[in-house]
This record gives C-alpha cells, structure tokens and sequence, in this order.
C-alpha cells in the first residue's frame, strides 16, 4: 500500500482498513451511527481552516472530510446497499440537473433566475420521490417546509436555515429594530425564571434568547457561527494576555484575584488585542 493521488488509492486503503481479518479494528467495527460525530467534527475543521486562511491545513482537513465520505460509503458497500460509485453519480447527476442554466439552456444565467430554476427542480424531485413511494405502496410522507434541514447542524446554523425557509412563506420580522425588541422581551422571561429558580425553565428561556439573535444575525446578513467564532478566538488571546503578564509577575489565574485579571483584561482591551 502507498500513498498515491487517485481516488482508487483511497478506497482500496479504507477496503484494507475495513478487512475483518488484516484491517484496523477500531475501523472494522465501525458504522454509519458511530462516525456521524467525525464527519461533523471534519467539516468543522475545514471551515476553521478555511477561518484562519491556512491553505496547507485547508488541504489536510478536506482530505480528512473526504475520508468521511469514503468510511460512509464502504460501509454501505458492505451492506449491499450502494458505493462510491454510486455517491459520484449521484451527485454529479444532481448537479447537472439542477444547473440547467450550465448545462443546458444559456439564456437562464442570471442569478435570480439560476435560484428560480434550482427551487422549481427541487420540488419535481420532491414530487418524484412521493411518487416513487406511492409505486413502491409506502405511505405518503409528511411534508413540511422545514424538512430537509439537518438536526445535527450547529444550533445557530440550523436556527438560520429554519428562519430562512418560514421568510420565503412571509413567516418573517421584516425590520431588524422589531428582532432586537423579541429578543429584549425573552431576556426578560429569562430573568424572571432565574429569579424564580426553575432550571429547565431558564434553559428552554435561554434557548428562545439564543434563537433570536440567530435571526437578529439572519437580519444583518451576518453569519452567526462565524461571528462567534471569531468571538471566542479573541477570547483566546486576551485571556492569553491575562496569562503571560501574570506569568510575568510570577502569578498563574489561579492565585490572581478576579479584580486582577477584570485589570488585565480591560488592558488588552485598550491595546486592542
């Protein structure tokens, strides 16, 4: 086995890897469930990548997301169910199909119109598929318009998505200035169930604040995930400050008084770091 830059090599070293005899046994054992989380964490270490502009990790960190898509298929493979193979064509037919504007007719290139076209091909593939399962004598599905969106994205990003799909039926704030009073109006229910003590309360109160300033983000064509983001990496370096200028002084957090550490803080602050 050696390293090599054709998607073969790949699959032949996760069909190696996945050998019940002379494979990995962590990986023999694994399946779709086990590593969901993985394939989660891998695409959120290409967008950190992607954050901190590092093209060589953005190149190890999509390679380790392809081997998600590898592992998932080989999986399947197993079980008779489809292959690699199987995942190309089906994108790649996907993609043509709902780029009619690429591949087909030139006239339709315009933004507004691509955006048109691509929702009128996901609603006959939508029809396609309960047709298909009124062939097969299954039950028709329950449609809604927010199915679709994934449970397991990031809290904000789903949020987002959610908000997004109730605008397009007019399910919408159509002013930022009325999402900042809905989100003044939970903060108060929040405080209120802090007051009065009651743990799940307050949880479900915290979770209604968090939602709308999803939407507030939504409203100011930020993205909520990349602000906080960016958030907690400057929490990483003023606290980091903390750290070297009590090192400096021969004191760790630990032995520093809160008052001292607030002092330090505002500190970074005003040097803008």
């Amino acid at each position: 086995m050696r390293p090599g830059r054709d998607i073969v090599d790949l699959l032949a070293i996760m069909a190696r890897l996945r050998d019940p005899e002379r494979g990995c046994p962590w990986d023999v054992v694994q399946t779709f469930e086990t590593i969901a989380p993985y394939t989660i964490e891998e695409a959120h270490e290409v967008a950190d990548a992607i954050a901190r502009g590092d093209i060589d990790d953005l190149c190890d960190e999509l390679g380790d997301l392809l081997l998600q898509v590898v592992f998932h298929a080989r999986i399947a493979e197993e079980a008779g169910q489809f292959a690699f193979p199987d995942v190309v064509e089906a994108i790649t037919t996907k993609m043509i199909r709902r780029h009619p504007h690429v591949f087909g007719d030139a006239g339709a290139r315009t933004s507004a119109m691509a955006k048109g076209q691509w929702e009128a091909i996901k609603a006959q593939e939508k029809a396609s598929r309960a047709a298909r399962r009124a062939e097969r004598g299954l039950e028709p599905e329950h449609r809604s318009l927010l199915d679709g969106i994934p449970a397991a994205l990031p809290g904000l990003t789903r949020a987002v998505k959610l908000q997004d799909k109730a605008a397009t039926v007019g399910f919408d704030w159509d002013n930022p200035r009325l999402v900042l009073a809905k989100i003044r109006e939970e903060i108060d229910e929040l405080e209120a169930e802090i007051d009065a003590g009651r743990d799940r309360e307050t949880a479900a109160e915290l979770g209604d604040v968090l939602f709308g300033l999803a939407n507030l983000a939504r409203h100011l064509k930020a993205d909520p995930e990349a602000a906080l983001r960016s958030t907690n990496e400057k929490f990483r370096r003023r606290f980091n400050y903390i750290e070297r200028a009590l090192e400096a002084r021969g004191e760790t957090p630990a032995q520093a008084s809160l008052d001292e550490m607030e002092a330090l803080w505002q500190e970074a602050k005003r040097e803008e770091i």
